[in-house]
């Protein structure tokens, strides 16, 4: 699958979707974004399952600054609309599979009940504070 240009347009629609959505954020003068990009692509190409977006943060500065993108190239997944991973750095093909494979292998109900546990425990902590 070739990779899908995100907007602000298009973004929250793609990344609320059922199934795996990778999302990197680039912008053309950046040097490691340049030597990523051909890895993404590939990668895009061997994972016809999972969406491949790319987000230009010259393009789209609304879209980096909402998730905080102080370095690039950044690499996020989402898995069924929960992001899973965000970290910066161009990163080889292996490790790029080895994170699409560990994304696939997730316990989706465990990641919910996770954040459940925390979305409660943050909320009480916040009513003993006051």
């Amino acid at each position: 699958m070739a990779t899908v240009e995100l907007t602000t347009e298009n973004f929250e629609e793609t990344l609320s979707g059922s199934g795996i959505t990778l999302v990197d954020f680039w912008a053309g003068w950046c040097g490691p974004c340049r030597m990523f990009g051909p890895v993404y692509e590939r990668s895009s190409a061997r994972h016809s399952d999972i969406v491949f977006g790319k987000v230009d943060t010259e393009a789209q500065p609304a879209l980096a600054g909402a998730f905080n993108i102080s370095s690039i190239p950044t690499l996020m997944i989402a898995r069924d609309g929960i992001v899973v991973y965000a970290q910066p750095g161009a990163l080889p093909e292996a490790a790029l599979e080895e994170l699409i494979a560990k994304a696939r292998e997730l316990d989706m109900e465990d990641v919910r009940r996770q954040i459940a546990e925390a979305e409660k425990a943050h909320a009480a902590g916040a009513h003993t504070a006051e």
